[in-house]
């Protein structure tokens, strides 16, 4: 058992999981807002052997070389690779403090939000028609750039439905062949689909201005990465050409464009994350206390 676990700011768990906390520490601190600074956080951990953070703050060097007592950091948000982490794991790992993330929890309400804006898209539910008449996602052709876990089910979703499925990965995977996706390389993928979904790992900027060129016009481009999978310049320029259409769930992963960008009328982002439903906060809860005891266990 740890002797003080902190959540430095709101990290999303229900309460039935809030209340379990205390069967792994012996002193539970939860705060309720956003930390203003490195200081703050810093005053906030104090003591503390264990600390729960979610995405919305980091945990860098400079406070991790000043907390003497923590042994474990929990990150309560997704943890695609280290140098994309909200906390500096190669400092808690020369300290010898255990941090573990969680991902995989938010990727069905990501599928529903694809499917709702698309069928809007393709029928004209809502906002302007995509062709001159309504169309079906049967026979579309749809690529997947990043075949991760919620690349995969929007993949898979779309051909429930009918899509022609092409995707593009760092190599070929056989159970995507097997399932009848064809593995492209990324300009010829591009060229090639009438929509095209980011999938990728944070911080990870795949597309640049010359795949906007191989995409072309008249297409259709979603992002459902935490961040931009694209440098997002280029993706604005190629969004201000006729034809085309945006589409993400948070401004975020947008990156950095332009102040009108938003209110473009082929471009449409609800500004909520569509991972964040009740289903997946209890998933969330789940992984958080299930690697607070791993952490215990290894930790001893």
């Amino acid at each position: 058992m740890f002797n003080k676990l902190v959540a430095i700011e709101p990290v999303s768990l229900i309460p039935s999981a809030e209340v379990k906390l205390k069967d792994y520490a012996k002193e539970i601190v939860m705060y309720p807002d956003i930390p203003a600074d490195d200081e703050e956080i810093l005053r906030r951990i104090g003591d503390a052997d264990a600390v729960l953070v979610s995405y919305t703050s980091r945990i860098n060097r400079w406070v991790i070389e000043r907390c003497p007592n923590v042994k474990y950091i929990g990150m309560c948000c997704s943890l695609y690779s280290e140098e994309s982490a909200n906390v500096d794991i190669a400092c808690a790992r020369e300290r010898g403090i255990r941090v573990l993330g969680i991902r995989d929890y938010g990727d069905r309400g990501v599928v529903e939000y694809v499917l709702h804006e698309l069928t809007g898209l393709l029928h004209g539910f809502g906002m302007p028609m995509l062709r001159d008449e309504p169309v079906e996602i049967y026979g579309l052709k749809v690529g997947v750039v990043g075949l991760g876990v919620s690349g995969r089910m929007i993949a898979d979703a779309l051909a429930f439905l009918g899509a022609k499925i092409s995707y593009y990965a760092r190599a070929p995977k056989a159970d995507a062949e097997a399932a009848g996706y064809t593995y492209k390389a990324l300009d010829e993928l591009l060229a090639d689909s009438e929509v095209v979904f980011c999938c990728l790992n944070k911080n990870v900027l795949l597309l640049q201005a010359p795949q906007f060129e191989a995409l072309g016009d008249g297409k259709v481009l979603f992002n459902t990465s935490i961040g931009p999978g694209f440098d997002p310049a280029a993706m604005e320029a190629w969004v201000r050409r006729p034809g085309n259409y945006f589409f993400c769930d948070t401004k975020a992963a947008a990156g950095a464009v332009s102040e009108d960008f938003f209110s473009l009328p082929n471009v449409h982002c609800p500004a909520v994350s569509a991972g964040r439903t009740k289903q997946a906060f209890v998933l969330l809860s789940e992984k958080v206390l299930a690697n607070i005891e791993t952490a215990l266990a290894e930790i001893g």
